[in-house]
């Protein structure tokens, strides 16, 4: 099948899965614009929202939708990394056993990520990246399609451990929703206060998402938009020639390597579920924010004057 007739069946399907996901989450259209970017692209990504937005419920919606297994896992103070991964067991056999932990599944949902210490988060690194685990000197690779869906409370910030920098950095997206409008609010109370139960289809088999995540990295890029987002990049980083007053005054780290790769996967799968064959400039803007986010540290002087890293990334788009 040619490339820009798989690009053409991917807008149908990605509008199919878009209604289909609406069925049951109401609002919340960027969360799922970047969800499903996130999985086309084969990254990781952050929810972060205050309790009740339907993090849960989403990433449940989404992987129900995409027909994969899914486990949740609710990250607490005392989780264990072998609660994660699994662990071995002597069997009647005296014999060791490894017991999969529900790291083996393809979607995994890491609930409250930041109530867990640095030890049991730091599992998650190697899954993460390398797509396996190590348990006793065993290697064992993970199911493809593989996802790692955090979600994070903004507001309570007592009996946390932030995510180092080095694990944010792993994440593709850091995906904040926001409170819904008052029609979905109303929308949302009647669909869920009623004994009306709403299901989904799946409409993706694994093999196909395996298939669009091929898909979008044979998508061609032009040396313009490769130098656009690397460009970007660059003036997220103080130090540089290239950063802004802003940059310089309010930021005491920018991003890294990752974030400019990120940016051209990212635009690639939003030029791919717009119809259009190769991003342009418009589409690395278009994931900016999210991608950027989270890997850029602001300074004290940024906090005390009220600045955010939004705002400074859309001063640099």
């Amino acid at each position: 099948m040619s490339d820009v007739k798989a690009v053409n069946d991917l807008v149908v399907k990605y509008n199919t899965l878009k209604s289909e996901i609406g069925k049951v989450i109401v609002g919340q259209e960027e969360a799922v614009n970047f969800t499903l970017l996130s999985i086309f692209c084969g990254g990781h990504s952050l929810l972060i929202g205050v309790p009740g937005l339907a993090k849960t419920l989403l990433v449940n919606t989404v992987s129900n939708v995409l027909g994969l297994n899914f486990k949740r896992i609710q990250f607490t103070p005392d989780l264990m990394p072998s609660d994660i991964l699994g662990s071995e067991i002597l069997d009647e056999s005296r014999q060791f056993k490894f017991i999969k932990g529900p790291i083996f599944s393809n979607i995994i949902l890491a609930d409250e990520i930041n109530r867990t210490p640095p030890k049991t988060q730091a599992a998650l690194l190697e899954a993460m990246q390398e797509r396996s685990v190590t348990v006793s000197n065993n290697h064992y690779k993970l199911d493809l399609p593989f996802f790692v869906l955090a979600t994070q409370n903004p507001i309570e910030q007592e009996g946390t451990y932030p995510l180092p920098e080095a694990q944010l950095d792993r994440f593709m997206f850091s995906i904040h929703l926001e409170y819904p409008s008052f029609q979905e609010e109303v929308h949302v109370v009647k669909a869920t206060t009623s004994n009306l139960m709403t299901s989904v289809n799946a409409i993706l088999s694994s093999d196909e998402i395996i298939a669009i995540q091929d898909l979008v990295r044979k998508i061609p890029v032009t040396d313009n938009v490769i130098e656009y987002a690397v460009g970007l990049v660059g003036k997220t980083r103080p130090k540089s020639k290239a950063a802004t007053e802003l940059v310089k005054n309010y930021l005491d780290w920018g991003a890294g390597p990752r974030a400019s790769q990120n940016l051209i996967l990212a635009a690639k799968a939003h030029a791919a579920i717009n119809g259009k064959y190769s991003p342009d400039i418009e589409d690395v803007k278009a994931v900016a924010v999210p991608i950027l986010s989270h890997r850029i540290v602001k300074n004290y002087k940024a906090e005390a004057e009220g600045i955010t890293i939004q705002t400074i990334i859309e001063s640099l788009l």
